[in-house]
C-alpha cells in the first residue's frame, strides 16, 4: 500500500487516477461487447421446420453497364431473356426488382429497363445508389 506524505490537516493536492482508469476501461469493454450484439440483425437459431411456411422471394437484381448491357443477378442477359425471366418469376408470386446502373449509363437504358419491368407487371422496384451520393 502506498504511504501518504500528507500531514494531518493538510489539503490533498493530487488525485490517484489509477482506479478511475480501471473503471473506464471496464466500462469500455462492456460497451464494446454489448455493441457487437446490438449490431447483428438476428441471433443464430435452430428454427423449427414447417410445411405451411411461406417462402419470401428475393428481388430481381437488374444491372446496366455503361454500354447498356443487361445483367440479371450478375449474369449477362438479353432483353427478351430478361422479359421471360421476369414473367417466370411473376408466376411464382409477387415480384420486386432492384435496378443498379453505372453512373455513365445512358438514361435511355435505365428507362428501358423500368419500362420492361412495368410492362411485365413489376410495380415495386428501387434504383440502387451509393450512400455517399445521398449527401
Amino acid at each position: 500500500m502506498a504511504q501518504s506524505n500528507a500531514r494531518p490537516g493538510e489539503l490533498i493536492a493530487s488525485i490517484n487516477v489509477t482506479p478511475l482508469v480501471d473503471v473506464v476501461l471496464v466500462l469500455l469493454i462492456v460497451l464494446m461487447v454489448s455493441a457487437s450484439y446490438t449490431v447483428s440483425k438476428s441471433l443464430p437459431m435452430d428454427l423449427p421446420k414447417a410445411t405451411t411456411g411461406e417462402n419470401k422471394s428475393l428481388p430481381l437484381t437488374v444491372s446496366v453497364d455503361p454500354q447498356g448491357n443487361l445483367y440479371l443477378d450478375a449474369r449477362a442477359i438479353s432483353k427478351t431473356d430478361l422479359r421471360q425471366a421476369v414473367a417466370a418469376r411473376k408466376q411464382q408470386g409477387a415480384v420486386s426488382a432492384l435496378i443498379a446502373a453505372d453512373g455513365k449509363t445512358q438514361h435511355r437504358s435505365v428507362v428501358g429497363v423500368i419500362d420492361l419491368l412495368r410492362s411485365e407487371g413489376v410495380t415495386q422496384f428501387a434504383i440502387n445508389v451509393a450512400p455517399e451520393d445521398l449527401k
